[in-house]
C-alpha cells in the first residue's frame, strides 16, 4: 500500500481551501495548482468541491471564458475562511507534533 496516497487524501481539502482563499478558481485551475505540489487525480477534486459547496464553505459562480464555455468558479464563504483557518492551525500543530516525535532521541 502506498502510504503517500493516504497522506494526499488527508491534505487535499486543506490545499484546496488555501488555494481558493488566495483567489477564486475553477476546477481545472485548482487541479493544476494542487498538482504543482502533490500528485492528485483530477477526479478526486470534484467530489470534494461539491461537498465544500454543500457544507456551505464555498459558493460558485459562472464566468465567461475566451477559451470555451463559461467556467464555474469557487469562492470561500466567511464560514469557509473560518474553517480553512482552523484547519491550517490544526495542520501546523499536527506537523510540529509528528516532527517532534520523529526527531526525539536523534
Amino acid at each position: 500500500m502506498d502510504v503517500s496516497v493516504q497522506f494526499k487524501k488527508g491534505v487535499l481539502e486543506l490545499c484546496v481551501l488555501v488555494l481558493i482563499n488566495r483567489k477564486d478558481q475553477y476546477g481545472y485551475e485548482l487541479a493544476q495548482a494542487v498538482s504543482r505540489h502533490i500528485e492528485v487525480a483530477e477526479g478526486a477534486l470534484y467530489p470534494l468541491l461539491r461537498r465544500l459547496v454543500n457544507e456551505g464553505y464555498c459558493t460558485t459562480y459562472l464566468q465567461e471564458s475566451s477559451e470555451g464555455p463559461p467556467r464555474k468558479y469557487y469562492r470561500l464563504t466567511d464560514s469557509g475562511v473560518n474553517y480553512m483557518e482552523a484547519m491550517v492551525k490544526e495542520w501546523k500543530a499536527f506537523v510540529s507534533n509528528v516532527t517532534n516525535l520523529i526527531e526525539e532521541g536523534n
